[in-house]
């Protein structure tokens, strides 16, 4: 059977996810991501928010707003980033600020969920998706902290984690290909935009109904080509980077060695009384390197 050609996920957010009427797609992934079923409320805009592919070739985002009221920041990054586990800090803790109203008191700070889809390997681990949470365990009696009862009340959870962001970041480069469950069916589809017929889990169903490539009219695959090419060339340029910067530093590395070892060959032979001139001549050290030795 031939394979059914889909159009990428962080293309997906840009152009079709934001509708309404495509919803579903996003509350599939997201249940099965949170173990929970959901419903998205509304779409929000942030400042990371473009209309052109170019201004989103390192990041595609999406931010909705759950019917709990909870909020759900969706990045998909393609290249690699040192500093990435920084950036997802401080979207989430932007996201806070900008939608906690003024004078507004803190029990109205909003839950975020920060899901990354990461197309490079990020630190270093051997599973496909990790979970962030924040807990306090204490120093001595290694208990977990929780919530008194009038504080379960209010705000409706069982431990102070619930209250603070989470983070979900999904290395698809890590994943073996093997769909165990249903999440990884939605991993899977992420990572090699395929659904196989055998694949149920929510939302995967409209994915492959709405995403096909086959519905796409001319002029909208040609901008979706464009925007594949394009963020193919910037991949490669930055792994051609790595790997030219990589090999220069190891050049460079051999040569700093030489030059030690040139150094440690000339301190030997002044210590046996070796005359400079001779030095000079073993190891084309100058008269200056030498007498500084």
């Amino acid at each position: 059977m031939a394979k059914h050609l889909l159009i990428s996920f962080d293309w997906a957010m840009k152009k079709l996810l934001r509708s309404k009427a495509n919803f579903g797609i996003l509350e599939g992934f997201l249940s099965e991501l949170l173990k929970q079923d959901l419903k998205i409320l509304q779409l929000l805009e942030s400042e990371s928010n473009k209309n052109h592919h170019d201004d989103k070739q390192n990041r595609v985002d999406i931010l909705v707003r759950l019917q709990s009221g909870e909020i759900v920041l969706i990045e998909v990054q393609v290249s690699n980033e040192l500093d990435y586990f920084h950036r997802m800090l401080y979207g989430s803790s932007k996201i806070i600020t900008d939608y906690m109203e003024a004078g507004a008191s803190y029990d109205q700070v909003k839950k975020v969920y920060s899901v990354n889809i990461l197309y490079f390997d990020l630190g270093h681990g051997e599973d496909y998706i990790y979970h962030g949470t924040t807990k306090f365990v204490g120093l001595h009696k290694k208990d977990e902290l929780s919530l008194s009862e009038k504080q379960k009340e209010l705000y409706v959870k069982e431990r102070p984690y619930e209250l603070y962001p989470e983070y979900y970041l999904i290395k698809l480069n890590q994943f073996d290909d093997v769909a165990k469950n249903t999440l990884d069916e939605w991993i899977y589809f992420l990572k090699h935009e395929e659904i196989k017929d055998n694949f149920h889990a929510k939302g995967l169903l409209e994915a492959k109904d709405r995403l096909s490539l086959l519905k796409m009219t001319d002029p909208e695959r040609w901008e979706y080509d464009s925007y594949i090419k394009n963020r193919r060339i910037h991949t490669n340029e930055i792994e051609s980077s790595f790997y030219d910067g990589e090999v220069k530093g190891r050049a460079e590395g051999r040569a700093e060695g030489m030059q030690e070892e040139k150094f440690e060959i000339a301190r030997n032979m002044k210590k046996l009384g070796v005359n400079t001139n001779v030095i000079e001549k073993a190891t084309r050290l100058t008269p200056r390197e030498i007498d500084a030795l």
